[in-house]
């Protein structure tokens, strides 16, 4: 609780059966936390069995492998049922620092913005922290042609550490997003075409064998479907085409 106003942190899950328990442990630690929701896509390890004996914890399964997207949309889904005020997404593959969430939770519950990225490029640990070559290249490009597209000014784009306000959730046409990884990207759209900032902290990234990761050719559909994302942005702004993912359901 922050302020009165209830923090739940929502963890997309998918094989996290090596991490989710001190990745768990460290969201509670923070003192500011009144519900974790954990959804898994049909893991084929035991995240489940984890997650069920974890304190304060909401379990839910897919009884198939969704998408990442689709994943995202269900701990949305949950988190504003439960009565969230602020939500914060924490990947259970603990590549991302819990420990930066009471200041996420602070920038949303005084009022000052409405959405909170952990970017792994601002104080440029992310190849430090053992971000790939290949991975950290592409993220630059994608975020240059992003920021010129959507006019906007975000060090990236493409972090999975974001926590949203009640009100704004409630506002953006998420289900119109993919199911597939591009949500992600979708997602930021949308709040940049309502016009409403963005706001980043620095997040220190830990790349290991147990943090989940999308292969070079997943990476290169992603890749595809930001630019195309950006540019039905620019086009829709300018009125010369007309995007369901940024009409209101």
């Amino acid at each position: 609780m922050f302020k009165g106003q209830r923090v739940v942190v929502v963890m997309p899950a998918y094989n996290a059966a090596g991490t989710l328990e001190t990745c768990h442990r460290e969201v509670l630690e923070q003192g500011v936390v009144d519900l974790v929701i954990v959804v898994d896509d049909a893991s084929e390890d035991r995240t489940v069995d984890i997650a069920r004996d974890l304190d304060n914890t909401l379990v839910v399964t897919h009884e198939k492998n969704l998408g990442y997207g689709a994943n995202q949309k269900t701990c949305y889904r949950l988190a504003l049922e439960q009565g969230a005020d602020i939500v914060i997404m924490v990947h259970p593959d603990y590549q991302y620092t819990p420990k930066l969430i009471p200041a996420m939770v602070a920038l949303i519950g005084n009022g000052l913005y409405h959405c909170v990225l952990g970017s792994r490029i601002l104080g440029g640990g992310a190849m430090l922290g053992g971000m790939p070559p290949w991975r950290y290249v592409s993220n630059r490009f994608l975020t240059i042609f992003e920021n010129l597209l959507m006019n906007a000014n975000l060090s990236e784009f493409h972090t999975g550490y974001r926590a949203f306000s009640r009100e704004l959730l409630e506002s953006l046409p998420i289900n119109r997003g993919s199911d597939d990884f591009v949500f992600d990207n979708q997602i930021l759209a949308q709040i940049l075409y309502k016009r409403t900032f963005i706001a980043e902290i620095s997040c220190p990234t830990r790349y290991a064998r147990d943090a989940s990761s999308i292969n070079f050719f997943r990476s290169v559909k992603y890749g595809f479907g930001c630019l195309g994302t950006a540019l039905s942005f620019r086009l829709a702004r300018m009125h010369l085409f007309s995007s369901r993912l940024f009409e209101n359901d």
